[in-house]
């Protein structure tokens, strides 16, 4: 099975190592076939420090590395 791969912007960038990712997803509604628009948080791995807030970055499903942050940023 492949790895997800989300794509989102920083929100976050306080804690050490560590970025929180806004992603937004946009699908039909199954009854009302309006267009809804949800979105969730996801905390990754950013081992170098180097993004910050507003950046767009993909995340990619990986080894947990604590209780909440089992994403990691894919370096481009």
């Amino acid at each position: 099975m492949s790895k997800k791969i989300l794509t989102g912007k920083v929100i976050k960038d306080k804690n050490d190592k560590t970025i929180i990712v806004l992603v937004k997803r946009k699908y039909s509604h199954p009854f009302f076939g309006k267009v809804v628009t949800t979105s969730k948080k996801y905390h990754a791995h950013d081992s170098d420090n180097k993004f910050k807030i507003g950046d767009d970055v993909k995340i990619i499903e990986s080894k947990p590395f604590s209780k909440m942050k089992k994403w990691e940023v894919v370096i481009n």
